[in-house]
């Protein structure tokens, strides 16, 4: 009799704590609190918003950088699956948008054979491409550039990829790809 007793003190005295312990976490979370090196609360929204405005989509963290002349990277998700990385400077300015790089280099190999598989149709201009080729395509025309916010990547009958990117510098960058994402010229409009 006794150790039953025991048992109901003891048995729903842990599940209070396990709550309590759970319920302080949440409330951290929702508090803002920096877990993990994100950042959190007002802060988040508002580097979240400036981010989202270069790349709609689903924010899926925000943390602030150690590089020189950068101060937050946001990881969004896009309707289209891709996930970029928006780096932007202390005034929210949008410094660079790449892939992630665990996406590009995951689906590297996917935009090698559906782009060869797909050249071999005629018209190339007319073809959707992938995701996987817009964040193959994306990141080979940020390193012909220096980096930037890409704005349009696209399907072209001269190159395989046309890819249009915005540098730091706010200077507008045409770059032509070939089908293995090699960069045929770049020319600055």
């Amino acid at each position: 009799m006794r150790k039953l007793r025991t048992k109901r003190v003891i048995i729903p005295a842990a599940v209070f704590v396990a709550a309590l312990g759970a319920g302080s976490v949440a409330w951290a979370t929702s508090a803002g609190a920096d877990i993990g090196g994100g950042i959190g609360g007002d802060e988040r929204d508002r580097v979240a918003g400036a981010a989202t405005q270069a790349v709609p989509g689903t924010v899926q963290e925000v943390e602030t950088s150690d590089d020189r002349g950068e101060a937050y990277e946001v990881e969004i998700r896009r309707p289209d699956g891709v996930e970029v990385e928006v780096v932007l400077d202390k005034d929210l300015k949008v410094i660079a948008q790449e892939p992630s790089s665990a996406v590009a280099a995951s689906s590297s190999a996917a935009a090698s054979s559906s782009s060869a598989a797909s050249s071999s149709s005629a018209g190339s201009d007319d073809r959707v491409l992938t995701a996987a080729e817009r964040a193959s395509a994306s990141r080979a025309a940020l390193d012909a550039v220096g980096g930037g916010t890409v704005t349009d990547v696209e399907a072209d009958d001269d190159a395989a990829y046309e890819v249009e990117v915005r540098a730091a510098d706010n200077t507008e960058w045409d770059v032509d790809l070939d089908e293995g994402f090699n960069v045929l010229r770049k020319t600055a409009d």
